[in-house]
Protein backbone atom coordinates (compact mmCIF):
# COMPACT_ATOMS: atom_id res chain seq x y z
CA UNK A 1 0.00 0.00 0.00
CA UNK A 2 1.36 3.35 -0.64
CA UNK A 3 0.05 6.46 1.02
CA UNK A 4 -0.98 9.95 -0.94
CA UNK A 5 1.21 12.63 -0.60
CA UNK A 6 -1.01 15.44 -2.02
CA UNK A 7 0.44 18.65 0.98
CA UNK A 8 4.06 18.09 -0.02
CA UNK A 9 3.41 17.39 -3.48
CA UNK A 10 1.12 20.71 -4.50
CA UNK A 11 2.84 22.80 -1.64
CA UNK A 12 6.24 21.94 -1.24
CA UNK A 13 7.49 25.42 -1.03
CA UNK A 14 5.37 25.76 1.72
CA UNK A 15 7.80 23.38 3.97
CA UNK A 16 11.18 21.14 3.55
CA UNK A 17 11.31 17.93 2.88
CA UNK A 18 12.97 16.46 5.60
CA UNK A 19 13.57 12.76 6.77
CA UNK A 20 12.99 11.37 10.33
CA UNK A 21 16.00 10.69 12.52
CA UNK A 22 16.17 7.56 14.51
CA UNK A 23 16.44 7.67 18.00
CA UNK A 24 18.51 5.35 20.32
CA UNK A 25 16.99 1.74 20.28
CA UNK A 26 13.53 2.17 19.71
CA UNK A 27 10.83 0.16 20.64
CA UNK A 28 7.60 -0.14 19.15
CA UNK A 29 4.92 -0.55 22.56
CA UNK A 30 1.80 0.62 21.45
CA UNK A 31 -0.71 0.25 17.94
CA UNK A 32 -3.99 1.41 18.08
CA UNK A 33 -5.44 -1.56 16.00
CA UNK A 34 -8.94 0.11 15.79
CA UNK A 35 -7.48 3.16 14.09
CA UNK A 36 -5.33 0.94 11.77
CA UNK A 37 -8.39 -1.19 10.73
CA UNK A 38 -10.03 2.31 10.10
CA UNK A 39 -7.95 3.36 7.96
CA UNK A 40 -7.29 0.75 5.76
CA UNK A 41 -3.35 0.26 7.00
CA UNK A 42 -1.38 -3.39 6.51
CA UNK A 43 -1.19 -4.52 9.93
CA UNK A 44 2.48 -5.79 8.76
CA UNK A 45 3.52 -2.27 8.64
CA UNK A 46 3.04 -2.25 12.75
CA UNK A 47 5.65 -4.79 13.92
CA UNK A 48 8.95 -4.00 15.53
CA UNK A 49 10.85 -4.45 12.32
CA UNK A 50 9.04 -3.24 10.28
CA UNK A 51 7.93 0.20 11.40
CA UNK A 52 11.53 1.24 12.41
CA UNK A 53 12.42 0.13 8.19
CA UNK A 54 8.69 2.46 7.19
CA UNK A 55 9.95 5.47 9.17
CA UNK A 56 14.04 5.22 9.08
CA UNK A 57 14.09 3.98 5.59
CA UNK A 58 15.26 5.94 2.61
CA UNK A 59 12.58 4.60 0.23
CA UNK A 60 9.36 3.56 2.26
CA UNK A 61 5.92 4.96 2.09
CA UNK A 62 6.84 6.88 5.05
CA UNK A 63 9.96 8.85 4.20
CA UNK A 64 9.77 9.50 0.37
CA UNK A 65 7.91 12.90 1.00
CA UNK A 66 8.19 13.35 4.62
CA UNK A 67 7.85 17.01 5.26
CA UNK A 68 7.67 19.77 7.80
CA UNK A 69 5.34 22.42 7.16
CA UNK A 70 6.00 26.14 7.76
CA UNK A 71 3.95 28.25 9.57
CA UNK A 72 3.33 31.13 12.39
CA UNK A 73 1.22 31.77 14.94
CA UNK A 74 -0.31 33.95 17.57
CA UNK A 75 1.33 32.91 21.27
CA UNK A 76 0.29 34.37 24.31
CA UNK A 77 -1.53 36.81 22.28
CA UNK A 78 2.09 37.93 20.20
CA UNK A 79 2.28 37.47 16.78
CA UNK A 80 5.53 35.00 16.11
CA UNK A 81 6.66 34.30 12.30
CA UNK A 82 9.13 31.78 13.37
CA UNK A 83 7.59 28.57 13.88
CA UNK A 84 6.83 25.35 11.90
CA UNK A 85 6.54 22.01 11.99
CA UNK A 86 9.94 21.47 15.09
CA UNK A 87 9.71 18.18 15.45
CA UNK A 88 6.87 16.83 13.51
CA UNK A 89 6.57 15.86 9.87
CA UNK A 90 4.12 14.70 7.83
CA UNK A 91 4.34 11.14 6.62
CA UNK A 92 1.65 11.03 4.21
CA UNK A 93 -2.17 11.02 3.80
CA UNK A 94 -3.93 7.50 4.40
CA UNK A 95 -7.92 6.95 2.73
CA UNK A 96 -10.17 4.96 4.66
CA UNK A 97 -12.98 2.75 3.84
CA UNK A 98 -15.36 5.69 3.34
CA UNK A 99 -12.18 7.42 0.63
CA UNK A 100 -11.73 10.36 3.22
CA UNK A 101 -8.41 11.08 3.57
CA UNK A 102 -6.20 11.23 6.96
CA UNK A 103 -3.02 12.24 7.93
CA UNK A 104 -0.35 10.37 9.30
CA UNK A 105 1.92 12.73 11.42
CA UNK A 106 5.41 11.67 13.34
CA UNK A 107 5.83 13.59 16.29
CA UNK A 108 8.89 13.74 18.04
CA UNK A 109 10.64 13.06 14.54
CA UNK A 110 14.14 14.93 15.30
CA UNK A 111 15.51 18.44 13.93
CA UNK A 112 13.83 19.92 10.60
CA UNK A 113 14.36 23.44 9.38
CA UNK A 114 12.41 24.71 11.89
CA UNK A 115 13.51 23.51 15.05
CA UNK A 116 15.25 26.69 16.13
CA UNK A 117 18.34 25.19 17.32
CA UNK A 118 16.31 22.33 18.90
CA UNK A 119 16.34 18.81 19.08
CA UNK A 120 13.12 18.10 17.29
CA UNK A 121 12.36 15.49 20.15
CA UNK A 122 9.14 14.80 21.91
CA UNK A 123 9.38 13.49 25.83
CA UNK A 124 7.75 10.23 26.71
CA UNK A 125 5.52 12.30 29.66
CA UNK A 126 4.19 14.37 27.04
CA UNK A 127 3.30 11.72 24.09
CA UNK A 128 1.84 9.44 26.82
CA UNK A 129 -0.28 11.67 27.64
CA UNK A 130 -1.37 13.18 24.54
CA UNK A 131 -2.39 9.46 23.48
CA UNK A 132 -4.41 9.25 26.78
CA UNK A 133 -6.31 12.69 25.93
CA UNK A 134 -6.49 11.83 22.57
CA UNK A 135 -8.49 8.75 22.99
CA UNK A 136 -10.43 10.22 25.87
CA UNK A 137 -11.75 12.74 24.03
CA UNK A 138 -12.20 10.95 20.98
CA UNK A 139 -14.88 8.11 22.81
CA UNK A 140 -16.72 10.98 24.61
CA UNK A 141 -17.88 12.41 21.31
CA UNK A 142 -15.35 15.07 20.89
CA UNK A 143 -13.22 16.28 17.85
CA UNK A 144 -9.35 15.20 18.16
CA UNK A 145 -6.58 13.93 16.13
CA UNK A 146 -5.71 10.75 17.34
CA UNK A 147 -2.61 8.29 18.38
CA UNK A 148 -2.18 5.49 15.95
CA UNK A 149 1.01 4.05 17.60
CA UNK A 150 3.71 4.71 20.12
CA UNK A 151 7.26 4.26 19.62
CA UNK A 152 10.01 4.48 23.09
CA UNK A 153 13.51 5.33 22.96
CA UNK A 154 16.64 4.65 25.10
CA UNK A 155 17.61 8.27 23.52
CA UNK A 156 18.35 10.82 26.53
CA UNK A 157 16.58 14.63 26.18
CA UNK A 158 16.74 17.76 28.35
CA UNK A 159 13.78 19.81 29.10
CA UNK A 160 13.65 20.72 33.09
CA UNK A 161 15.58 17.33 33.87
CA UNK A 162 16.91 14.78 31.69
CA UNK A 163 14.04 12.30 30.27
CA UNK A 164 13.44 10.14 27.52
CA UNK A 165 12.81 10.62 23.80
CA UNK A 166 9.41 9.23 22.34
CA UNK A 167 7.66 8.88 18.91
CA UNK A 168 4.16 8.94 17.88
CA UNK A 169 2.40 8.53 14.84
CA UNK A 170 -1.03 10.88 15.24
CA UNK A 171 -3.47 11.44 12.68
CA UNK A 172 -5.73 14.00 11.85
CA UNK A 173 -8.05 15.43 8.65
CA UNK A 174 -5.22 17.60 7.80
CA UNK A 175 -2.38 19.26 9.92
CA UNK A 176 -3.40 23.05 8.62
CA UNK A 177 -3.60 25.44 11.46
CA UNK A 178 -4.89 29.04 11.79
CA UNK A 179 -1.51 29.91 12.12
CA UNK A 180 -1.03 28.57 8.16
CA UNK A 181 -2.92 30.93 6.50
CA UNK A 182 -1.77 33.88 9.40
CA UNK A 183 1.94 33.56 8.19
CA UNK A 184 1.73 33.77 4.17
CA UNK A 185 -0.86 36.49 4.99
CA UNK A 186 1.12 38.67 7.38
CA UNK A 187 4.70 38.14 5.03
CA UNK A 188 2.57 39.17 1.90
CA UNK A 189 3.43 36.06 0.43
CA UNK A 190 -0.46 36.64 -1.02
CA UNK A 191 0.03 33.70 -3.81
CA UNK A 192 1.21 31.09 -1.73
CA UNK A 193 -1.96 32.14 0.52
CA UNK A 194 -4.17 31.61 -2.47
CA UNK A 195 -2.49 28.46 -3.23
CA UNK A 196 -2.94 27.27 0.25
CA UNK A 197 -6.65 28.28 0.27
CA UNK A 198 -6.84 26.76 -3.50
CA UNK A 199 -5.64 23.54 -1.61
CA UNK A 200 -8.02 23.17 1.14
CA UNK A 201 -10.77 23.91 -0.87
CA UNK A 202 -9.85 20.64 -3.24
CA UNK A 203 -9.33 18.83 -0.04
CA UNK A 204 -11.00 19.64 3.30
CA UNK A 205 -13.87 22.51 2.21
CA UNK A 206 -14.98 20.68 -1.62
CA UNK A 207 -18.51 21.56 -0.25
CA UNK A 208 -17.66 25.54 -0.16
CA UNK A 209 -16.98 25.43 -4.03
CA UNK A 210 -21.15 25.04 -4.82
CA UNK A 211 -21.13 28.46 -2.82
CA UNK A 212 -21.19 31.89 -4.25
CA UNK A 213 -18.47 32.64 -2.25
CA UNK A 214 -16.43 29.56 -1.49
CA UNK A 215 -13.97 31.81 1.13
CA UNK A 216 -17.10 33.10 3.20
CA UNK A 217 -18.53 29.29 2.84
CA UNK A 218 -15.44 28.14 4.43
CA UNK A 219 -15.16 30.90 7.10
CA UNK A 220 -18.38 30.24 8.19
CA UNK A 221 -17.45 26.30 8.37
CA UNK A 222 -14.48 26.85 10.22
CA UNK A 223 -16.38 29.42 12.85
CA UNK A 224 -19.00 26.99 13.14
CA UNK A 225 -16.88 23.77 14.01
CA UNK A 226 -14.17 25.83 16.38
CA UNK A 227 -17.45 26.81 18.33
CA UNK A 228 -18.70 23.40 18.70
CA UNK A 229 -15.58 22.51 19.81
CA UNK A 230 -15.07 24.64 22.25
CA UNK A 231 -18.76 24.37 23.54
CA UNK A 232 -18.31 20.45 24.06
CA UNK A 233 -14.77 21.36 25.78
CA UNK A 234 -16.83 23.49 28.31
CA UNK A 235 -19.38 21.51 28.67
CA UNK A 236 -17.00 18.36 29.60
CA UNK A 237 -14.60 19.95 31.73
CA UNK A 238 -11.49 20.35 29.78
CA UNK A 239 -9.05 22.74 29.71
CA UNK A 240 -6.92 22.80 26.27
CA UNK A 241 -4.15 25.06 28.34
CA UNK A 242 -2.16 26.85 25.27
CA UNK A 243 -5.07 27.92 22.71
CA UNK A 244 -2.32 29.96 20.34
CA UNK A 245 -3.15 30.13 17.20
CA UNK A 246 -0.60 27.34 15.82
CA UNK A 247 -2.21 25.07 18.05
CA UNK A 248 -5.96 25.88 16.43
CA UNK A 249 -6.84 23.37 13.79
CA UNK A 250 -9.05 24.54 10.75
CA UNK A 251 -10.94 21.80 11.12
CA UNK A 252 -12.35 22.37 14.42
CA UNK A 253 -10.61 19.74 16.52
CA UNK A 254 -8.49 19.51 19.73
CA UNK A 255 -4.77 19.57 18.36
CA UNK A 256 -1.32 19.78 20.10
CA UNK A 257 -2.14 18.38 23.90
CA UNK A 258 0.23 20.30 25.78
CA UNK A 259 -0.38 20.88 29.56
CA UNK A 260 -3.99 20.27 29.43
CA UNK A 261 -6.22 18.76 32.17
CA UNK A 262 -10.15 17.95 33.30
CA UNK A 263 -11.23 19.34 36.03
CA UNK A 264 -11.48 18.28 39.43
CA UNK A 265 -13.11 20.42 41.72
CA UNK A 266 -15.25 22.74 39.93
CA UNK A 267 -13.31 26.10 39.39
CA UNK A 268 -14.14 28.25 36.37
CA UNK A 269 -10.87 30.38 36.88
CA UNK A 270 -8.87 27.19 36.49
CA UNK A 271 -5.60 27.53 35.46
CA UNK A 272 -4.07 24.11 34.04
CA UNK A 273 -0.68 25.79 32.56
CA UNK A 274 2.12 26.77 35.00
CA UNK A 275 3.29 28.96 32.36
CA UNK A 276 -0.13 30.78 31.91
CA UNK A 277 0.81 33.72 34.58
CA UNK A 278 -2.04 35.49 33.35
CA UNK A 279 -4.45 33.07 33.03
CA UNK A 280 -4.94 33.89 29.37
CA UNK A 281 -6.01 30.47 28.67
CA UNK A 282 -8.00 29.50 31.95
CA UNK A 283 -11.36 27.66 31.71
CA UNK A 284 -13.97 30.52 31.96
CA UNK A 285 -11.36 32.02 29.01
CA UNK A 286 -11.49 29.40 26.55
CA UNK A 287 -14.61 30.43 25.02
CA UNK A 288 -13.35 34.24 24.42
CA UNK A 289 -9.96 33.26 23.09
CA UNK A 290 -11.53 30.98 20.12
CA UNK A 291 -13.19 34.20 19.12
CA UNK A 292 -9.89 36.03 18.98
CA UNK A 293 -8.27 33.45 17.18
CA UNK A 294 -10.51 33.59 14.93
CA UNK A 295 -10.33 37.27 14.39
CA UNK A 296 -6.56 36.99 13.99
CA UNK A 297 -7.21 34.07 11.16
CA UNK A 298 -9.88 36.30 9.65
CA UNK A 299 -7.09 38.68 8.39
CA UNK A 300 -5.91 36.03 6.05
CA UNK A 301 -9.70 36.50 4.77
CA UNK A 302 -9.51 39.79 3.74
CA UNK A 303 -7.54 39.15 -0.06
CA UNK A 304 -11.30 37.58 -0.69
CA UNK A 305 -13.92 39.10 1.63
CA UNK A 306 -14.55 42.66 2.62
CA UNK A 307 -14.90 43.01 6.83
CA UNK A 308 -18.96 43.28 6.94
CA UNK A 309 -18.54 39.82 5.12
CA UNK A 310 -16.16 38.83 7.91
CA UNK A 311 -18.12 40.68 11.07
CA UNK A 312 -21.23 38.90 9.76
CA UNK A 313 -19.73 35.37 10.24
CA UNK A 314 -17.37 36.07 13.53
CA UNK A 315 -20.81 37.32 15.20
CA UNK A 316 -22.04 34.17 14.56
CA UNK A 317 -19.28 32.81 16.81
CA UNK A 318 -20.84 33.40 20.35
CA UNK A 319 -24.54 32.16 19.62
CA UNK A 320 -23.41 29.03 17.89
CA UNK A 321 -21.28 28.32 20.68
CA UNK A 322 -23.93 29.08 23.40
CA UNK A 323 -26.70 26.77 21.49
CA UNK A 324 -24.37 24.24 21.36
CA UNK A 325 -23.53 24.79 24.73
CA UNK A 326 -27.27 24.72 26.24
CA UNK A 327 -27.92 21.55 24.93
CA UNK A 328 -25.03 19.67 25.97
CA UNK A 329 -26.12 21.29 29.61
CA UNK A 330 -29.61 20.18 28.97
CA UNK A 331 -28.97 16.82 27.89
CA UNK A 332 -25.97 16.54 30.85
CA UNK A 333 -29.29 17.34 33.57
CA UNK A 334 -31.62 15.35 31.31
CA UNK A 335 -33.93 18.22 30.89
CA UNK A 336 -35.50 18.01 27.40
CA UNK A 337 -37.17 21.53 26.91
CA UNK A 338 -35.29 24.50 26.26
CA UNK A 339 -37.21 27.11 28.55
CA UNK A 340 -35.94 30.13 31.25
CA UNK A 341 -36.41 27.58 33.69
CA UNK A 342 -34.10 24.88 32.72
CA UNK A 343 -31.74 27.73 31.89
CA UNK A 344 -31.69 29.01 35.55
CA UNK A 345 -31.66 25.60 36.70
CA UNK A 346 -28.15 24.49 34.76
CA UNK A 347 -27.08 28.20 35.75
CA UNK A 348 -27.48 27.43 39.28
CA UNK A 349 -26.01 23.71 39.12
CA UNK A 350 -23.13 25.22 38.05
CA UNK A 351 -23.11 27.86 40.67
CA UNK A 352 -23.82 25.46 43.39
CA UNK A 353 -20.87 22.74 42.43
CA UNK A 354 -18.31 25.95 41.69
CA UNK A 355 -19.48 27.75 45.35
CA UNK A 356 -19.05 24.30 47.03
CA UNK A 357 -15.56 23.48 44.94
CA UNK A 358 -17.21 20.07 44.29
CA UNK A 359 -16.12 17.54 41.52
CA UNK A 360 -17.16 18.66 37.96
CA UNK A 361 -17.87 15.03 37.16
CA UNK A 362 -18.59 13.08 39.87
CA UNK A 363 -21.37 15.96 40.61
CA UNK A 364 -22.94 15.10 37.08
CA UNK A 365 -22.78 11.87 37.44
CA UNK A 366 -24.39 11.50 40.89
CA UNK A 367 -27.48 13.98 39.52
CA UNK A 368 -27.71 10.45 36.72
CA UNK A 369 -29.36 8.58 39.76
CA UNK A 370 -31.94 11.34 40.62
CA UNK A 371 -35.58 9.85 41.22
CA UNK A 372 -37.83 12.42 40.63
CA UNK A 373 -40.04 11.65 43.64
CA UNK A 374 -37.55 10.62 45.81
CA UNK A 375 -35.38 12.23 48.42
CA UNK A 376 -31.87 11.92 46.64
CA UNK A 377 -29.91 11.85 50.17
CA UNK A 378 -26.79 11.22 48.01
CA UNK A 379 -26.86 13.89 46.42
CA UNK A 380 -27.62 16.61 49.26
CA UNK A 381 -24.79 14.74 51.30
CA UNK A 382 -22.53 15.76 48.13
CA UNK A 383 -22.84 19.50 49.26
CA UNK A 384 -21.46 21.58 52.33
CA UNK A 385 -24.66 24.12 51.68
CA UNK A 386 -26.93 21.31 52.06
CA UNK A 387 -30.22 23.84 52.51
CA UNK A 388 -29.20 25.25 49.22
CA UNK A 389 -28.47 21.79 47.59
CA UNK A 390 -31.93 21.25 48.84
CA UNK A 391 -33.97 24.20 47.40
CA UNK A 392 -32.03 23.51 44.03
CA UNK A 393 -32.94 19.78 44.08
CA UNK A 394 -36.82 20.48 44.57
CA UNK A 395 -37.09 23.19 41.78
CA UNK A 396 -34.83 20.12 39.50
CA UNK A 397 -36.90 17.34 40.55
CA UNK A 398 -40.12 19.33 39.31
CA UNK A 399 -38.85 20.45 36.65
CA UNK A 400 -38.16 16.04 35.43
CA UNK A 401 -41.83 16.06 36.46
CA UNK A 402 -43.42 18.41 34.49
CA UNK A 403 -41.49 17.11 31.48
CA UNK A 404 -42.85 13.81 31.95
CA UNK A 405 -39.83 11.78 30.75
CA UNK A 406 -39.81 8.09 32.29
CA UNK A 407 -37.41 7.46 34.70
CA UNK A 408 -35.45 4.69 33.48
CA UNK A 409 -34.88 6.42 29.80
CA UNK A 410 -33.65 9.95 31.36
CA UNK A 411 -31.55 8.36 33.62
CA UNK A 412 -29.89 5.97 30.70
CA UNK A 413 -29.69 9.05 28.16
CA UNK A 414 -27.76 10.91 31.05
CA UNK A 415 -25.31 8.11 31.93
CA UNK A 416 -24.61 8.09 27.94
CA UNK A 417 -23.24 11.81 28.09
CA UNK A 418 -21.66 12.37 31.76
CA UNK A 419 -18.88 10.19 31.79
CA UNK A 420 -18.18 7.56 34.86
CA UNK A 421 -14.33 8.17 34.04
CA UNK A 422 -12.41 11.19 32.49
CA UNK A 423 -8.64 11.23 32.34
CA UNK A 424 -7.41 12.71 35.92
CA UNK A 425 -4.07 14.12 35.50
CA UNK A 426 -2.80 12.05 38.90
CA UNK A 427 -3.56 8.97 36.88
CA UNK A 428 -1.79 9.74 33.63
CA UNK A 429 1.20 11.03 35.80
CA UNK A 430 0.75 7.26 37.77
CA UNK A 431 0.71 5.63 34.54
CA UNK A 432 3.57 8.10 32.91
CA UNK A 433 6.14 7.26 36.46
CA UNK A 434 5.54 3.21 35.75
CA UNK A 435 6.25 3.47 31.78
CA UNK A 436 9.65 5.72 32.65
CA UNK A 437 9.93 2.24 34.41
CA UNK A 438 10.08 0.35 31.69
CA UNK A 439 6.42 -0.86 32.57
CA UNK A 440 3.27 0.29 30.41
CA UNK A 441 0.24 -2.21 31.82
CA UNK A 442 -0.92 0.77 34.04
CA UNK A 443 -0.98 3.04 30.84
CA UNK A 444 -2.82 0.32 28.82
CA UNK A 445 -5.15 -0.28 31.88
CA UNK A 446 -5.85 3.35 31.72
CA UNK A 447 -6.54 3.64 28.33
CA UNK A 448 -8.79 0.90 28.42
CA UNK A 449 -11.11 2.67 30.64
CA UNK A 450 -10.89 5.95 28.91
CA UNK A 451 -12.16 4.02 25.62
CA UNK A 452 -15.40 3.58 27.71
CA UNK A 453 -15.73 6.58 29.70
CA UNK A 454 -19.99 6.24 30.22
CA UNK A 455 -19.97 2.55 31.26
CA UNK A 456 -19.32 1.76 35.03
CA UNK A 457 -17.70 -1.41 35.73
CA UNK A 458 -17.08 -2.50 39.24
CA UNK A 459 -13.35 -3.94 37.94
CA UNK A 460 -12.53 0.20 37.35
CA UNK A 461 -13.54 1.47 40.77
CA UNK A 462 -10.64 3.07 41.54
CA UNK A 463 -10.10 5.53 38.36
CA UNK A 464 -13.97 6.75 39.17
CA UNK A 465 -12.62 8.20 42.63
CA UNK A 466 -12.22 11.82 42.82
CA UNK A 467 -8.33 12.77 42.84
CA UNK A 468 -6.63 12.81 46.35
CA UNK A 469 -4.98 15.95 47.08
CA UNK A 470 -1.59 15.59 46.07
CA UNK A 471 -3.46 14.92 42.60
CA UNK A 472 -5.66 18.26 42.45
CA UNK A 473 -4.09 20.78 40.51
CA UNK A 474 -0.99 19.09 39.26
CA UNK A 475 1.92 22.19 37.29
CA UNK A 476 1.87 20.87 34.15
CA UNK A 477 4.78 21.85 31.89
CA UNK A 478 4.21 23.31 28.11
CA UNK A 479 7.86 21.39 27.40
CA UNK A 480 7.31 18.68 26.17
Amino acid sequence: MNLDHSYATHLGDLGALTKPLRVANPQLVEVNHTLRDALQLPASWFTQSSIMSMLFGNTSSFTTHSFAQKYGGHQFGGWNPDLGDGRGLLLGEAKDKFGKSWDLHLKGAGPTPYSRFADGRAVLRSTLREYLASEALHHMGIPTSRALCLITSDEPVYREKQEKAAMMIRVSQSHIRFGHFEYFYHNGELDKLKRLFDYCFEHHFSACLHSESPHLAMLEKVVTDTATLIAKWQAYGFNHGVMNTDNMSIHGITFDFGPYAFLDDFDPKFVCNHSDHQGRYAFEQQPGVGLWNLNALAHAFTPYLNVEQIKGELSQYEPKLMAEFSQLMRQKLGLYENTQNTAELVNRWLDLISQDKRDYHISFRLLCEIDEHGENQPLVDHFMQRDTAKMWLEHYQQALITQNVKRQERQANMRNINPEYVLRNYQAQLAIDAAQDGDFSRFRRLLQVLQHPFEGKPEYAEFAKPPPDWGKHMEISCSS
